[in-house]
Formats: C-alpha cells, structure tokens, sequence
C-alpha cells in the first residue's frame, strides 16, 4: 500500500480527524471531573447571580483566549516591517496569529451566549461547576489549537473540541428553552432548523466531492 503525500489534501484531512477524535475524550474527561470534583459556587440563588457569573467566566476567557493573540500580533507588528499593515510584509507567524485571532473572535459568538444561557437555566451553586468547566475547557482548547496551528496548520484540529463543546452547550441551552416553553414541538422547533441546515451543508459538500472525483 502507497504511503499518502503529507501534504495532499487527503492526508491533511486525515489528520484533522484524527486530531479532533484524540482530543475529544480528554475533553470529556476534562469537563466531567470539574464539573464533579470543584466544590459548589457560592451565591448562586438568583438568574442574575448566576448570569454575571457567566460574564465574569465569559471575561476570563477572552482575557486569556483571545487577548494573547491579539497582543502577539500587535508586538510583532510593533518591531518587524508589518509595522505597515497594507506592505504585506506579515511573517508567517504574525499570519498565524492573525488567524488565531479571527477564529477566536468567531468561537467567542458561539462560546459567551451559550455559557450565559447555561448559567442562567442552571438550579444552584453545584449545577454552576459546569458553568466554570465549560470555561476551562474552552480556553484550554484555544491554548492547544493556536500552538497546534504553529507546528502545523493541520495540527490545529485538536483545539476545535471548543468550538464542538460551544455548539453543545448551545444546543443544549436552546433545546432546553423551547422545551420549558412549548416541550417537545418547542424544541424541535428551535433546533430542528439547524440539523436541517447542518445536514443540507454536509450533503452539498459530499455531493460536490462526488461530482468531482475522475471517472
């Protein structure tokens, strides 16, 4: 049997799975014991209460999940002939980190609306650990795909369980609301248009690679 180019597409998917289905357990793990080990938040009796617990989560986040990047890029920047943003003289790893930045910035739409939900709909102080659990995993995930991007940009896959956590909690959040609101049909109503969507998505996509292979 041929051994794969590294470098073909091919390979590169390869690795991206692998990387994400590596990474995925060690999340899991990650999540379920501080959810289970942390001792209960205190304070936690009102939404209110626990809805600017989120924010202060959703802020150490973005303290060190996305402020890093962003000070990386503008250092560099500071010292290198990039100081001219339009000279298109970006090193490969100021473009690394510019990456960095805009994917961050993206997860974070998913990531802070989901984690405020998820605090608002918890119950009490135990029922918040998920709440901080969320969080570490999060940042901890941005920490593995910015360095996984640096060794190799198919290496980045292992960081995106934060996105996959997100669209979890966010599923799970949205799910939840339409089912308090009008059970079941509420929350088939509210998620079923994304699974439509996400499947429409995905079967395009394997379609246009069908379409494409050589006869």
């Amino acid at each position: 049997m041929s051994r794969l180019d590294p470098e073909s597409m091919e390979a590169q998917q390869r690795t991206l799975v692998l990387g994400v289905v590596l990474a995925l357990p060690v999340a899991i793990g990650l999540w379920f014991a501080l959810d289970r080990l942390l001792p209960a938040i205190p304070g936690m009796t009102t939404q209110t209460a626990r809805a600017i617990f989120a924010l202060h989560c959703a802020g150490v986040a973005v303290l060190l999940g996305l402020l890093p990047g962003i000070e990386a890029v503008a250092h560099e920047r500071l010292v290198t002939p990039a100081i001219d943003p339009l000279a298109g003289q970006e090193s490969p790893r100021m473009r690394i980190n510019q990456r960095y930045v805009q994917n961050s910035i993206e997860q974070l739409w998913l990531f802070v609306p989901g984690l405020v939900l998820l605090a608002i709909q918890a119950r009490d102080g135990f029922s918040m650990r998920a709440v901080v659990a969320t969080t570490v995993v999060w940042i901890i995930a941005r920490w593995v795909f910015w360095i996984g991007y640096g060794i190799g940009p198919r290496f980045r896959s292992a960081g995106l369980v934060g996105m996959v956590q997100s669209m979890i909690v966010l599923l799970y959040c949205v799910g939840r609301f339409g089912y308090l609101w009008l059970g079941w049909p509420g929350a088939t109503l509210l998620v079923g248009p994304f699974v439509v969507m996400e499947l429409i998505i995905v079967g395009k996509l394997r379609w246009d690679g069908w379409k494409a292979q050589p006869d």
